[in-house]
């Protein structure tokens, strides 16, 4: 059915600028907490910037993709009702909820963000960035390999990379304390 493959690729495309808005915002989150801390004037000019890219990044891509990659795969799961007795689908749809959590607690990061409201350290947006990443790779993987079953590569591999991520993250630290210019 060639609906179907146009319907599953705009599930991809809205996929795509959906992970885009999560991998920014919280680099986006991270800018303005740090901004917070300068001095006067500099704190109000790159505060009010900030909020105003976050909004922007916020209501005009993040949240409509997140609207239209779950219509389209509404549609997708309506019209081929049998993924949704595949193990691999089903893993896949929990991984999903997980994002739509992510996506939540991001709003809510954004909304006091908004208020100059500081709840988290710019290292902990630093860490919470690599969510989405981790999430990403699982879906990609359950998707392209459709085996819900290999528990045991998946969860080293998952592990890993969030040690991988870790590790570059707390690298990161280092090199910045020497050379806050990094």
């Amino acid at each position: 059915m060639v609906e179907y493959q146009y319907i599953k690729a705009l599930h991809i495309i809205f996929m795509v600028t959906w992970f885009a808005g999560l991998f920014y915002i919280p680099r986006l989150f991270m800018y303005h907490i740090e901004a917070l801390e300068k001095p006067s004037p500099e704190k109000e000019i790159l505060s009010k910037q900030l909020a105003l890219m976050t909004k922007r990044l916020w209501f005009i891509i993040t949240w409509p993709s997140l609207v239209l990659c779950s219509l389209f795969a509404f549609v997708l799961l309506y019209l081929n009702q049998a993924l949704l007795y595949l193990p691999w689908m089903q893993v896949k749809l929990g991984f999903v909820v997980l994002l739509y959590l992510y996506h939540i607690k991001c709003h809510f990061i954004f909304k006091k963000l908004q208020q100059n409201k500081v709840e988290h350290s710019s290292n902990f947006m630093r860490i919470w960035n690599e969510g989405s990443t981790i999430i990403l790779f699982a879906v990609i993987f359950l998707v392209t390999l459709k085996n819900a079953f290999n528990w045991i590569y998946g969860v080293v591999g998952i592990i890993a990379l969030g040690v991988l991520l870790m590790l570059g993250i707390k690298l990161y630290k280092r090199i910045r304390d020497k050379n806050p210019e990094a």
